[in-house]
């Protein structure tokens, strides 16, 4: 028998076996990495956000010592590979301008990269990038969504002389029109929902070692998406047959979006790896990044809300200017799209809701899925129509939530945005949620504190999340050019032990704990006799990686599916070696018996044995003990619950005191509880980051004012509170698992909540609104032209 109990796995807070590498520094990143003969790459970005290319001038940068190559983008167009990095998402009347990996005709934003310079060590090479002459023609920029649709705009893409790159809408107009028309309350808010830029812990960075006898490209770097960057170089930027590229992705340091996409980066590096038949190596500076890494957010929203007398809603209609930057990331156009207009139901019965999104281009950097993606902006706009709302009908904010909520007996809800929520008690979190923060007393001090001159808020947000995008036919027909399933290999070795082999990508999640208590629950084999492996696509059949709080619905799905066959497989060599029916063989924790008998019985570890020793198998059953399943859920899943802020606000100075932060989630069954909890923290402190601190300023000039760490605020663990959390589970009906995916959820609600409490304390100053971040001086200028 195991010498553990395996059904204790799943659901237990098992400590993250990742950690002792990370906290000692034993852990591999692919700075780390170094080959015998590396070079480094340095690359040449534009100053300019937008600019036509006169001449460059590489001499002074060749013949300087050390430098081995300087190439440019006319290099890379001679060489004949395919040089163009291609969108994941199509959407109808999209326009698809080519992505070069160095530009040559034009920069489109600050960074853009136009020049590679291979030296023999990194600090070469960056002296070598001051040694090149470039010759630009000035042009104007634009790098606000709605301004650069308007007819006097610069032109970003002559392929898209009015810069729309598509014009999207979900939802029935005309039903939401006739509402509107009827209702007996309304309101309204303009809001802008400003550019975060990522900050992993890792900088990006690329190893990159072609193999000139066999023509094999191998490529270590920072990846939550090996499969697709393999793919995408292989089909958009090199022109490599795929099985001659092995990506891995070693410790990545912190992703959060920013590292699913192919960068042309990497590209370059590799394109250098292969003319000049030596490992070459790009590690990106803080500050290269800030003007690289693909943005979040960039909306500006028009959205009205309609109610009837009693409080229920009865439409919503959202306009936004998505703002997708100087080029198409492979996941700018979804973004914005049907991960945006399909959750602007929230955790609410609304029967009609309108959303329209034109994606503009501007001269910034590129723009795409950042966590929370989509989703996190429409839940903003939905949670804070709602308080507007509940302040022009005179309601309680949490009364007027409550009247709306989708009843639990509703379940499975189709939304009037084409998607169906799986499962869900909304009014269990949120009562959850008032009960711990004790919200009726808070608003009776609420009332004495005001009479004192002083200003507390609370800010209640409800939130829907959509996670594991699936399946793929669905996506497909949407626009998706890749499928959305994940696969899982399971494979348990002749002593019993076994590995697990996933497509998905840790970048600090805790894959190798929470898959091992999957596998362990699954196949009855002890926790620590299980090892998972990730990141590496000559490993792993096939993956489609880690983002969207897809890794425990899907990947999750895919191990447990492969642990089933493997189990069933199991299941049939046991019957013959102990002359039963299979139907009479039952299977728990590792072992299976025949039924009514327990002493004829074998362990998992001992049908193992027998499955690779092969001298007495059933007929028509191969040796060995090991499956393989890609898997495609018949839909998302949908986490929820219900975040509540409570701060106190100083007009004098501005400052925000963030007295309480609770937050209650339903994330479906739990793997490891101890994991959902630090990914609701990490969540909370990004979604409080983009609510009061952070935000990208661009100039007139499109230069990034942002431009470092110095100017972009990001918080830090003394200005965040202490997080008082609480969970709901309604498994989804989904996934083999009845997992939901949580990474994304606290930063969804998180943004809402704040920006609802720091509005409701200054409702006396008369203000109904203030965009993020909302900074001292901002609150400071609200409450002095608000007397």
């Amino acid at each position: 028998m195991p010498t553990d109990h395996p059904k204790e796995a799943f659901g237990s807070a098992v400590e993250r076996r990742e950690d002792a590498a990370l906290v000692t520094g034993e852990a591999e990143y692919t700075a780390d990495i170094s080959l015998p003969g590396t070079a480094h790459a340095a690359i040449l970005r534009s100053r300019y956000a937008h600019a036509r290319i006169e001449n460059i001038d590489t001499s002074d940068a060749e013949a300087h010592d050390g430098v081995i190559a300087v190439y440019t983008g006319a290099d890379i167009d001679e060489s004949g590979v395919p040089n163009d990095i291609p969108t994941a998402w199509l959407l109808p009347g999209l326009v698809t301008p080519q992505y070069k990996i160095l530009a040559t005709d034009k920069t489109r934003h600050t960074g853009d990269g136009i020049a590679v310079v291979v030296a023999e060590d990194r600090y070469i090479a960056q002296d070598a990038l001051g040694l090149i002459d470039v010759t630009y023609e000035r042009l104007d920029a634009v790098t606000d969504p709605a301004a650069a649709v308007e007819e006097s705009a610069p032109t970003v893409h002559e392929e898209a002389p009015d810069n729309v790159a598509f014009d999207w809408e979900l939802g029935d107009g005309d039903a939401v029109d006739e509402a509107f028309e009827t209702a007996a309350h309304t309101a309204e808010v303009d809001l802008v929902q400003q550019r975060i830029i990522p900050n992993a812990m890792e900088p990006r960075a690329a190893l990159a070692d072609f193999d000139t006898a066999t023509e094999k490209l191998t490529l270590w770097m920072t990846s939550q998406n090996p499969h697709l960057h393999r793919l995408l170089l292989s089909t958009g930027t090199l022109g490599l047959p795929e099985q001659k590229i092995d990506v891995i992705a070693p410790e990545v340091g912190g992703g959060f979006g920013s590292k699913i996409y192919h960068y042309p980066d990497e590209a370059v590096v590799a394109w250098c790896s292969m003319q000049l038949g030596r490992p070459v190596k790009w590690q990106a500076t803080r500050s290269e990044g800030y003007v690289t890494d693909c943005h979040g957010r960039d909306h500006v929203t028009e959205g009205a809300i309609a109610l009837d007398e009693d409080g229920n809603i009865t439409a919503l209609r959202v306009e936004t200017h998505a703002g997708l930057g100087a080029f198409l990331s492979q996941f700018a156009t979804a973004t914005p799209s049907y991960l945006y207009g399909t959750i602007l139901s929230s955790e609410y019965d609304i029967p009609a809701i309108h959303c329209r999104v034109v994606g503009a281009f501007t001269t910034t950097t590129p723009v795409d899925a950042y966590r929370g993606a989509g989703r996190a902006e429409g839940i903003y706009v939905t949670e804070r129509l709602v308080d507007v709302a509940a302040r022009e009908a005179d309601f309680d904010p949490v009364e007027l939530r409550r009247r709306n909520l989708i009843d639990a007996d509703d379940f499975p809800f189709e939304t009037s945005v084409a998607v169906v929520y799986d499962s869900g008690d909304y009014e269990k979190a949120m009562d959850e949620a008032l009960d711990i923060v004790g919200y009726d007393d808070l608003r009776e001090r609420q009332e004495e504190l005001r009479s004192e001159g002083r200003y507390l808020g609370i800010g209640v947000a409800c939130f829907v999340e959509s996670a594991g995008l699936a399946p793929s036919q669905t996506a497909g027909e949407l626009g998706s050019q890749a499928g959305l399933w994940e696969s899982g290999l399971v494979r348990v070795h002749p002593t019993g032990t076994a590995t697990v082999f996933c497509g998905t990508a840790d970048q600090g999640q805790g894959h190798r704990t929470t898959y091992a208590q999957i596998a362990a629950t699954e196949l009855g084999i002890p926790y620590e006799d299980i090892e998972i492996v990730e990141g590496d696509t000559d490993q792993i059949p096939e993956g489609r990686g880690t983002y969207g709080s897809r890794s425990a619905p899907v990947g999750g799905g895919a191990i447990a599916q492969s642990a089933g066959k493997v189990v069933e497989k199991a299941r049939t060599i046991a019957a013959h070696q102990l002359e039963a029916d299979v139907g009479d063989i039952t299977f728990e924790e590792g072992a299976f018996e025949v039924a009514g008998a327990p002493e004829r019985s074998l362990t998992i570890q001992e049908v193992a044995q027998q499955a690779y020793l092969a001298h007495d198998m059933p007929d028509d059953v191969e040796p060995g003990l090991e499956a393989t399943s890609f898997y495609d859920p018949e839909n998302f899943t949908f986490p929820f619950g219900t975040h509540v802020a409570v701060v106190e606000v100083d007009p004098e100075s501005g400052e925000i005191d963030i007295e309480r932060y609770v937050a209650v989630d339903d994330c479906g069954k739990q793997i490891n509880p101890m994991i959902v909890e630090g990914q609701i923290h990490g969540g909370i402190a990004q979604g409080i980051g983009a609510a009061l601190f952070e935000g990208a300023v661009y100039d007139d000039n499109g230069t990034l004012v942002t431009g470092s760490m110095q100017d972009y605020t990001v918080p830090k663990a003394g200005q965040l509170p202490n997080f008082e959390t609480g969970t709901t589970e309604t498994p989804s009906p989904h996934n083999p698992l009845g997992v939901k995916g949580v990474g994304e959820s606290a930063t969804i609600a998180a943004e809402p909540a704040m920006v609802n409490a720091v509005v409701d304390a200054l409702e006396p100053f008369g203000i109904d609104h203030l965009d993020m971040p909302l900074t001292p001086e901002k609150l400071w200028r609200a409450t002095n032209e608000n007397p």
